[in-house]
């Protein structure tokens, strides 16, 4: 490996000229050096060196030649890995060589003519390999935002404003014709390979939601080609005869393939090789074959758009229908969906470049934005279930086993009794989702409500189930197909980002600045609301010391989650509580070494449980009523701005003044003492190293014996602190307004070294993992 010239020596310390990136010592450079992100843009420039030997640059063609012309002419100098045709002009190639012999050959000859025409070829041009580094997104996203805001801040109401973003971002009917013509073409095209077969455009180009430039999705449908293939092939064998009565030969595409056994991958394969050849502009076609719905990516050069087609996407096009329904029957969906839409692209919450990534699709964003509507009192939309009881016996669908009815117009439904207004329903938006408890509820816009998560956790499979959906940290079903998890691909990270965004935006949606246009000419109304992550000036908040272990159900063993499933509804947050509490015992105690002390009679019961039944008056509220103990200990003794107590002895109150009633005592919540004599999360991971004799891939917290030997080793090497450090550590679940979770909340007794907070966050990182850990080994070990 060439790292010798990829790294550089500067004055605070090492840079990678490949990476771009800085090192502090030649510990970071070995690590550097082995990890991934250089070994992969390693891999790439060799192979791109190897490619440019073994390339020539050939120009004087036109668009009229093809690929296979340019390969089949140039085969004579020996063989031809790749032909890389300029798709924009068609006037020139890249042609690489299997051997350096072909390429002497090739520039050694003097003349080369190609169907009349003179060839120039020359030597590629080898090139400096170079890492080009991401886009500022927070910078483009700002400047996006500074093109919308001064018709924004002229507009006279919220409402307005929402009516504007529709009108800027929705398509016009320009490219709703453009792409109807793309259709058609495809349509004429792959009817003739595929006779019979129907192209259906599905997602944001039709579902009345669709910005510019948005992908054109399609459905391609071979049942009746499937069908016409068949009898086809029946009639031939009765004739004995090669060709079909309809006068179609055979010797076709179709005669390559049975449709009817073929997988997937070879379907698409033949679709992409049709895009290729015959549709013109069609550039880039790849075939996807890893997605959980395979597909054939292409862009339309003269279009600048990006397509997919799949063929076994038939729900999909469902989808599309529905959503179409809801718009019809509701004008008020679409200005809300294209502002919440907007929103979270501004706070990076949703739209993931590269189509897989852990943030939102806009496609659960806006069922979010349906569930909503629906949760409303009234509600502005009505349930699935409700729409399935709206339509008539010809409008029953059923696609793949699930039932997909609804009415095909809006007339059919009735109207909502809901008046409010779009600024009160993007509020509204907000305030629903910053305390809703997404750990342990499964949005369901079939029944119109969240669904206890424990209705899931099931070993057992239902026979019209098959399978259950992915849990995650956002759990949204989809509308027809209730195995899928249309969020399944959403991190804890994104979960926590839309969360957070959501009650900030709540917190702003009631200011003056939200309501009323600025007499000064200031930013109002969505302008603040769409300020991109990060650009906001940052707010002073106290901090506070909490470690929240979150509900993951997706990674509970499945002993857990049967007996969380029996515990059903709300009650499975505090069995499972009680086995976090054991975990964190286990983990400070027994891996960490730490001396534990139990406050008294500390069972970590039903009394940690925050209520679930009351809203708070803040998204924070649920946190700062499982901190209310901090509070109680000072209902003893004076402190700072405080009334002095009455002495003891004072039965009566002070002459003209009421009696005063006793104060009953608050009891203490149950907490552990936890005493730490060592340093013990100091150079863990060097320790760790010495153990293994080797780099260990696991992070931390993946070995509750390795990290235990670890917590040995360095409480037997290691000098005691200066004083012991004494924490209380204070558990309590949440739930039920905010997503279920653990929270630690930690409080230094005695911190003599002054060593507290680096214990604490080192905690923060270790303890959710160990805690994950240790679940999944109790339940093995139960298990056997």
């Amino acid at each position: 490996m060439e790292a010798d010239g990829d790294i550089k020596t500067t004055p605070r310390g090492f840079h990678c000229g490949l990476c771009n990136v800085n090192l502090p010592n030649q510990s970071s450079v070995d690590q550097h050096v082995k990890g991934r992100k250089h070994r992969t843009l390693h891999t790439v420039r060799s192979t791109r060196k190897t490619q440019e030997r073994h390339s020539v640059f050939v120009s004087g063609i036109t668009p009229l030649v093809s690929q296979s012309d340019v390969a089949q002419y140039f085969t004579q100098f020996g063989p031809v890995s790749d032909v890389v045709m300029d798709k924009d002009k068609g006037v020139y190639a890249i042609v690489q060589f299997a051997e350096t012999d072909s390429l002497q050959a090739t520039l050694s000859c003097v003349e080369h003519q190609l169907g009349g025409l003179k060839l120039r070829v020359k030597p590629r041009q080898q090139k400096d390999f170079k890492l080009i580094p991401k886009k500022n997104a927070s910078q483009n996203l700002q400047q996006a935002l500074e093109r919308l805001k001064p018709q924004l801040c002229q507009l006279v109401s919220v409402n307005a404003q929402m009516q504007y973003v529709v009108e800027r971002f929705q398509l016009g009917e320009n490219e709703k014709k453009a792409r109807g013509l793309l259709v058609q073409l495809l349509q004429e095209v792959f009817v003739e390979f595929f006779p019979d077969s129907q192209i259906q455009p599905f997602g944001s180009s039709v579902n009345t939601l669709g910005v510019h430039s948005c992908d054109l999705d399609l459905f391609l449908d071979l049942d009746n080609t499937k069908v016409f293939q068949a009898r086809a092939k029946s009639t031939a064998e009765q004739a004995g005869e090669g060709t079909s009565d309809d006068g179609r030969s055979e010797d076709s595409i179709l005669s390559d393939i049975d449709l009817s056994t073929a997988s997937p991958a070879e379907v698409l394969d033949l679709v992409a090789a049709i895009l290729r050849r015959c549709v013109p502009s069609a550039h880039k076609v790849t075939v996807v074959g890893g997605a959980r719905l395979p597909v054939v990516k292409f862009h339309h050069q003269q279009l600048n758009l990006q397509g997919d087609i799949t063929i076994n996407n038939r729900l999909a096009v469902r989808n599309t229908r529905f959503l179409q329904l809801c718009s019809g029957m509701e004008e008020r969906l679409r200005p809300l969906a294209y502002t919440i839409r907007y929103w979270a692209k501004q706070k990076q919450l949703a739209g993931n470049p590269s189509g897989a990534g852990p943030l939102l699709n806009n496609y659960a964003l806006t069922l979010l934005i349906v569930f909503f509507l629906q949760s409303c009192e009234p509600p502005v939309l009505p349930t699935v279930d409700r729409l399935k009881d709206l339509a008539c016996e010809e409008e029953e669908c059923v696609i793949d086993g699930w039932d997909c009815t609804f009415p095909s117009q809006p007339i059919a439904v009735p109207p909502s009794a809901n008046t409010q207004d779009l600024s009160s329903l993007l509020f509204g938006f907000f305030t629903f989702y910053a305390t809703f408890d997404f750990a342990g509820s499964v949005v369901s816009l079939r029944q119109g409500r969240a669904l206890p998560i424990t209705d899931f956790l099931s070993q057992e499979e239902k026979p019209t189930k098959p399978h259950g959906p992915k849990l995650g940290p956002v759990n949204v079903l989809d509308p027809f197909d209730l195995s899928h998890n249309v969020s399944g691909n959403l991190s804890e990270r994104s979960q926590r980002s839309f969360q957070k965004e959501c009650q900030e935006a709540h917190k702003y949606c009631r200011s003056l600045q939200y309501q009323r246009k600025s007499a000064k000419g200031k930013s109002w109304g969505l302008v603040r609301l769409f300020t991109p992550r990060g650009e906001a000036p940052p707010q002073s908040r106290p901090e506070q010391l909490t470690i929240s272990i979150p509900f993951k159900p997706a990674s509970l063993p499945e002993a857990l989650r049967g007996r969380l499933h029996q515990a059903g509804g709300g009650g499975f947050r505090l069995p499972w509580f009680r086995e976090v509490c054991a975990a964190v015992e286990a983990v400070l105690g027994g891996v960490l070494g730490c001396r534990l002390a139990r406050s008294a009679d500390a069972a970590f019961g039903a009394e940690s449980l925050a209520d679930a039944g009351a809203a708070p008056a803040s998204p924070d509220a649920s946190l700062n009523d499982s901190c209310d103990s901090v509070g109680s200990q000072n209902e003893g003794g004076a402190a700072a701005g405080a009334k002095r107590p009455l002495d003891d002895g004072d039965d009566e109150s002070p002459q003209g003044k009421r009696p005063r009633l006793a104060r009953r005592a608050k009891p203490e919540p149950a907490h552990w003492v936890c005493v730490q004599r060592h340093a013990v999360w100091a150079g863990r991971r060097r320790v760790r190293r010495e153990l293994v004799k080797d780099t260990d891939s696991r992070p931390e917290g993946s070995c509750t014996e390795l990290e235990t030997e670890v917590t040995a080793r360095i409480a037997e090497k290691e000098p005691e602190l200066q004083g012991p450090l004494e924490v209380k550590v204070q558990p309590q679940v949440i739930g039920g307004t905010e997503s279920t979770k653990a929270v630690l909340r930690l409080e230094p007794v005695s911190d003599t070294a002054g060593v507290f907070h680096d214990f604490f966050h080192f905690l923060e990182a270790f303890l959710p993992k160990m805690v994950e850990t240790l679940l999944e080994k109790k339940a093995s070990a139960s298990a056997v």
